[in-house]
């Protein structure tokens, strides 16, 4: 999920073009295969995060010396705001009395959603 300043670079066909030579020239998760394990990448993941002030440098968002290829746990555990993960467990979710799911707070041991 990009961030709002990065959406317009995401969908652009520079990055487009640099993510398919890239994975292309990397497939497996690099992070993986440096332990050791045989994984596939799926996501080039930008080594040295976008910024509102690096994001049109294109040393940052399109070089290959930025760029790794990923598996998705690696990637999740990069960015946990983004998959909602931070030991790398799901969410907890339960329902409210609407049948919305809600997130449940991990400390409430008496499965109250949160607010």
């Amino acid at each position: 999920m990009a961030r709002e300043f990065a959406r317009r670079f995401y969908d652009s066909k520079a990055w487009r073009l640099t993510r398919e030579a890239y994975i292309n020239a990397n497939p497996l998760c690099e992070r993986c295969y440096r332990m050791g394990r045989i994984k596939p990448g799926e996501i080039v993941h930008h080594v040295e995060h976008l910024t509102p002030e690096n994001i049109d440098d294109p040393s940052y968002s399109v070089s290959f010396e930025n760029l790794e290829t990923v598996c998705r746990d690696c990637h999740a555990k990069e960015h946990p705001e983004i998959y909602g993960k931070t030991d790398m467990e799901p969410p907890r979710v339960g329902f409210d009395m609407f049948g919305n799911v809600v997130r449940i707070d991990r400390g409430d041991s008496h499965g109250k959603a949160e607010d």
